[in-house]
C-alpha cells in the first residue's frame, strides 16, 4: 500500500469555476458566448415547453445511480464513504448531486464542466460548473483543449489549474470542440408550438371577456341629431348594465327601437389544435429519445411497440452513461491517489429498471432449463 504524502499548504479550499459575487446580475458583466450563443435559447426551450424539461429530468434520473470497486474491500469502502460524503457546493453532498448536474449540463448545453477541489493534499470536493461563463480554445494539439474564464480586466485566460477540470461533451463536431445538446433542432418546432398556445390563450381569454356589438337601426324620418343622442343613451344605458354585472347586481338593459347586440367574434370558430401540437410534440419527444408513454401520452402504443422502445431507451442510457464514466474514474482516481491507495477503480452502473431485471432474469431461467434439457437428452441417448 501506498503512503500518502504528509499535509501542506492551507487547508481552506478554492474554487476556480464558480465565483463569489453576488451581484443578480454579475453574469451579464462575464458572459463568454459560446458556440453561437444558443445556450440561452435551449434553457428557455425547457421553461417554456414543461414536457421537454421533464423529458431531459426522467434521462437524469435513468441515467444515475452507481457503485465502485477496487483492489481491495478497505480500499472500496473508503472510496464508497468518500462518494457518499463529499461536498459538492449549493449545499448538495454525495457524488450523485454532483453527477445529476453535470448530466444535466450535458443534455441541455452538449458540454458539462466540473472541477476538483484539492486543499492540504486532499480531495476537498467535487463541484460542477457553469459552461455558460466558460469558453474552450484547442491547444497546439487537436487532441488537447483548455477551459478560460474572464478575468478581473476583461482578458480572457486560461485557468490556471487545468488538470483538476473535468469536462465532457456530447457529441462534438469536427469543426469546433463545444457539444450538441438534444435541443439543437427543436427552436424552429418549439417555435410553432410556442405560437399555436399563445393563440389559445389568446382565443380563451377573448371567451371569457367577451366584446359587444350594440347596433341601434334609426328610423328614415330620424334627424342626425336625434339619432346621435338616441345612440349616446343607448350606450350610456349598456355601460351601466355591463358595470353593474360586474359588480355581482343585475340590471336590465331596456331600448327603444330595432336594437341588435351581437357578440364580437363568435361567428369565427377555435381552430382544432391538438392534430397540429401532436405531430410538433411527436418531434420534439422524438429528439430526446424517450418513448412518449414514459411523458404520458398514450399514442397507439401496443405492448409489443412499448417493449422496443424501452430497449432503445435503454440503449440511450448506457451511451449516456459511457460519456460521463471517464469523469467519474478520474474523480476516484484523483482521491485513491491522494490517499496514497492504489488508483485503481471500476465503476459499476445500476440496473436502468425493475422491468430489465425482470428480462434478464427470464432469459437465464430459459437458458437454464434448455441446457437441462439438452444434457437430459445426451444422457438418454448414450
Amino acid at each position: 500500500m501506498l503512503k500518502r504524502k504528509k499535509e501542506t499548504g492551507p487547508l481552506v479550499a478554492s474554487c476556480q469555476i464558480r465565483s463569489g459575487n453576488s451581484h443578480p446580475f454579475g453574469s451579464l458583466r462575464g458572459y463568454i458566448p459560446l458556440g453561437g450563443g444558443e445556450e440561452r435559447i435551449y434553457h428557455q426551450i425547457r421553461e417554456a415547453i414543461p414536457v421537454l424539461d421533464a423529458a431531459v429530468g426522467k434521462l437524469v434520473r435513468l441515467s444515475g445511480g452507481f457503485d465502485v470497486k477496487c483492489g481491495s474491500d478497505a480500499t472500496t469502502k473508503k472510496l464508497q464513504q468518500f462518494l457518499k460524503t463529499v461536498n459538492c457546493g449549493r449545499g448538495q453532498f454525495g457524488i450523485d448531486s454532483f453527477l445529476t448536474a453535470y448530466v444535466d449540463s450535458l443534455l441541455t448545453y452538449g458540454r458539462a464542466v466540473g472541477e476538483m477541489v484539492v486543499a492540504g493534499n486532499r480531495l476537498r470536493a467535487v463541484c460542477w460548473g457553469d459552461v455558460t461563463q466558460l469558453q474552450i480554445r484547442e491547444k497546439d494539439s487537436a487532441l488537447d483543449v483548455e477551459l478560460c474564464a474572464m478575468d478581473e480586466n476583461g482578458q480572457v485566460r486560461p485557468l490556471p489549474y487545468q488538470n483538476l477540470l473535468l469536462f465532457t461533451t456530447m457529441k462534438p463536431e469536427p469543426e469546433h470542440p463545444y457539444g450538441v445538446s438534444i435541443f439543437r433542432g427543436m427552436p424552429f418546432m418549439a417555435d410553432i408550438l410556442l405560437k399555436i398556445y399563445q393563440t389559445i390563450g389568446a382565443n380563451w381569454e377573448r371567451a371569457g371577456n367577451v366584446r359587444y356589438s350594440v347596433i341601434c337601426k334609426n328610423d328614415e324620418n330620424m334627424d342626425s341629431a336625434t339619432a346621435q343622442e338616441r345612440g349616446n343613451q343607448i350606450a350610456s344605458e349598456w355601460a351601466r348594465a355591463m358595470e353593474d354585472g360586474k359588480n355581482g347586481m343585475v340590471r336590465d338593459f331596456v331600448a327603444v327601437g330595432d336594437v341588435e347586440i351581437k357578440v364580437i367574434g363568435s361567428e369565427s370558430p377555435i381552430l382544432d389544435s391538438q392534430v397540429p401540437v401532436r405531430q410538433l410534440l411527436e418531434q420534439l419527444i422524438a429528439k430526446t429519445g424517450l418513448p412518449p408513454f414514459l411523458l404520458g401520452f398514450s399514442w397507439s402504443t401496443t405492448e409489443r411497440m412499448s417493449g422496443q422502445q424501452a430497449d432503445l431507451l435503454t440503449s440511450e442510457i448506457w451511451a449516456l452513461r459511457r460519456m460521463v464514466e471517464p469523469v467519474l474514474e478520474k474523480v476516484c482516481r484523483t482521491y485513491l491517489a491522494l490517499e496514497g491507495l492504489e488508483p485503481k477503480v471500476e465503476i459499476i452502473w445500476d440496473d436502468i429498471s425493475l422491468q430489465d431485471m425482470t428480462e434478464e432474469a427470464k432469459a437465464n431461467l430459459y437458458q437454464a432449463q434448455a441446457a437441462e434439457t439438452l444434457s437430459a437428452i445426451n444422457e438418454g441417448g448414450k
